[in-house]
């Protein structure tokens, strides 16, 4: 699967609030503020998973429809990734 640059660029931002929460841990913040960081940075994982799997899903109903199949399968697929990401 090709990653589009907005995808990319989340993951990139993801990486930027990861070190960011080390920062805080390195400097003692207080526990309230890094795990308000650490929520944070679980739910911009969480949206860029769903991304990434609407996305995929968009692309493989399309080619199944170009070749006269079914999508259902690919529909639980993509619902059971969901599932597990969280």
């Amino acid at each position: 699967m090709k990653y589009e640059s907005d995808v990319k660029n989340r993951v990139k931002r993801i990486e930027g609030q990861v070190r960011g929460l080390m920062k805080m841990m390195e400097e003692e913040k207080d526990c309230r503020d890094v795990v308000t960081q650490m929520t944070a940075v679980r739910n911009a994982l969480d949206r860029t998973a769903a991304l990434i799997v609407s996305q995929n899903l968009a692309e493989c109903i399309r080619e199944e429809k170009q070749e006269g199949e079914s999508s259902e399968d690919l529909v639980k697929e993509a619902v059971n990734l969901l599932v597990k990401s969280r």
